[in-house]
């Protein structure tokens, strides 16, 4: 008896030492999240009904204000997906039991051929960067409501997501029509990250060009997988430059950043890429990335908060 009840205290003890270890913005601190559906932005156009949709998750239970928020932003080439997709499901909930506020957003789809046109690429990435923009604005009109600290907008995105979270902190509208109308020109000193975005999450995604990173000094957190044929891991014959080139170049810029490679995996983190369906591992592999991202977000951020223990 006396063996049961020492084995029952030993157990007791490490479960709560375990709690107590659970840093906010960096682990599972709360049980459960929320999610609020379908608000609007901004305004839909004429054929887009659900654009400028946006899904917020919270942490259930949570009071703080202040709190740093994610805005997920969904793949598909920027011709499919929405942000009610497995993966904005999976990292909504999962960011938000770490306790950011987790934005999930629709933006306009192309109406061309975006998938196999590189021209429709870089326009249909384009309109998704104003939209992303559009997004922003709103949060910060609405923070007080949302709880949320401005200073601290996280952008973030898988695939075609993630190459709209990256262009539209280190590129610009003129610099991106230049790369396919030339005649177009960039002005001297083009602004810049005007969303003031404090950090991205690359899961996956690429950037056109990696002399763009030197005009921002915002930290980047990489995933991708090395036989990536979709969205390559370093670059390929078009201008799109994966995660292993984006993290030469901002290593050698100085620009905090780190990138997790998965060995032998292909895109979406899948063994064999299929946009239809993803199994439990592939599942797994997307919540692993979140973890990783959440470990760098909170160290490079100085995001320190008391532990939160349940």
């Amino acid at each position: 008896m006396k063996f049961f009840r020492l084995l029952l205290l030993t157990i007791t003890c490490f479960s709560e030492l375990t709690a107590q270890d659970k840093v906010k913005y960096r682990d599972l601190v709360f049980e459960s999240s929320t999610r609020k559906k379908n608000i609007y932005y901004g305004e839909p156009g004429a054929g887009r009904p659900k654009a400028y949709l946006m899904d917020i998750y919270n942490p259930e239970g949570d009071s703080s204000l202040n709190r740093p928020v994610i805005v997920l932003m969904h793949g598909g080439g920027f011709k499919l997906g929405s942000k009610s997709n497995s993966r904005m499901k999976i990292w909504g909930r999962r960011f938000a039991r770490m306790g950011y506020v987790c934005v999930s957003i629709n933006y306009r789809l192309s109406k061309k051929k975006p998938l196999s046109r590189f021209n429709d690429l870089v326009e249909g990435c384009l309109e998704a960067t104003e939209d992303a923009g559009i997004a922003v604005g709103y949060l910060k009109r609405n923070h007080l409501n949302l709880g949320i600290d401005t200073s601290k907008i996280i952008m973030a995105g898988h695939s075609a997501g993630a190459m709209i979270a990256l262009q539209i902190v280190y590129s610009s509208p003129a610099e991106m029509l230049h790369l396919i109308k030339p005649a177009i020109a960039v002005a001297a000193k083009p602004e810049h990250n005007r969303e003031e975005i404090a950090a991205v999450v690359n899961f996956w995604g690429a950037i056109y060009d990696t002399t763009w990173l030197a005009n921002a000094r915002v930290p980047i957190v990489s995933v991708h997988g090395s036989k990536d044929r979709v969205v390559p891991i370093n670059f390929d014959d078009t201008p799109m430059f994966g995660s292993a080139a984006i993290h030469r170049e901002a290593t050698r810029l100085s620009i905090p950043n780190v990138l997790k490679i998965y060995e032998g995996k292909g895109h979406e983190l899948q063994r064999h890429f299929n946009p239809l369906y993803a199994g439990s591992v592939a599942r797994k592999r997307w919540r692993e990335a979140a973890d990783f991202a959440s470990s760098f977000l909170y160290e490079t951020l100085y995001i320190k908060t008391v532990a939160h223990t349940r």
